[in-house]
């Protein structure tokens, strides 16, 4: 799919990604989303290692650098700085007993949500080119003066996402600067920008989430969840 292939090439190129099996951010995770659960400085200045092949992310220095937290599909942990394992959650899963920000208040479900996000953030628009998702270009989307195009993918269940449909927008140079979907039942838009290149690799430094009306415009307050990347290192 021509957009496809533009928005990938603009992002860093496949070969260079297929090169890369980890990667390390510092960053910090902010939002309603988070302070309305109790977690308004949880991730704060934190380290974030993860592998760009299979979906894993281990965050280091939550709660104020008390815990370290891990990401993977069948396991959560909480542990100690020294690596003891305080807490987890085997199987975890999206469907939260509870709709809104009071679906995180449990670390657990914390580290879970977080880890999705940002290993999703992180592996798109790549992850687009995986052989079972599904790609599927709508018509463009006029975002104030500007013309954007658009894809809505379709993630398999092997693949766990935040919403297993969403739409994708890339402004003129190809870069993805919105993704809507469904959350807690909410319809929401994740605005990126402030692209910039970590070894060959484009990553919005700046990410948004609010709240969508049913005509697809933003509702500017109040804002879900605010991620603010500092540092990247892919290798």
């Amino acid at each position: 799919m021509a957009l496809l292939d533009d928005v990938i090439d603009a992002s860093g190129g496949i070969a260079r990604w297929n090169s890369l099996s980890r990667f390390t951010l510092h960053l910090s995770v902010a939002g309603t989303l988070f302070s309305s659960a109790g977690h308004a400085s949880e991730f704060k200045d934190v380290t974030a290692e993860g592998s760009t092949r299979t979906q894993s992310v281990r965050f280091t220095g939550i709660t104020g650098g008390e815990h370290s937290g891990s990401f993977q599909p069948d396991a959560i942990t909480i542990e100690s700085p020294e690596g003891e394992v305080l807490r987890s959650w085997r199987d975890p899963s999206l469907a939260f007993p509870e709709a809104g920000s009071a679906s995180l208040a449990d670390e657990l479900h914390l580290v879970f949500f977080c880890g999705v996000a940002i290993w999703n953030y992180l592996t798109n628009p790549f992850l687009l080119a995986h052989p079972d998702v599904v790609v599927e270009e709508l018509a463009p989307w006029r975002e104030n003066t500007e013309t954007w195009r658009r894809l809505r993918a379709q993630f398999p269940p092997s693949v766990i996402t935040l919403a297993p449909e969403q739409i994708f927008y890339f402004d003129e140079n190809a870069l993805q600067r919105r993704t809507d979907h469904d959350l807690f039942g909410m319809k929401v838009a994740h605005y990126s920008w402030a692209h910039d290149s970590f070894g060959g690799i484009v990553v919005p430094t700046l990410r948004r989430a609010q709240t969508l009306r049913p005509d697809g415009t933003v509702i500017a307050k109040p804002v879900l969840m605010d991620v603010e990347i500092f540092d990247a290192v892919f290798e």
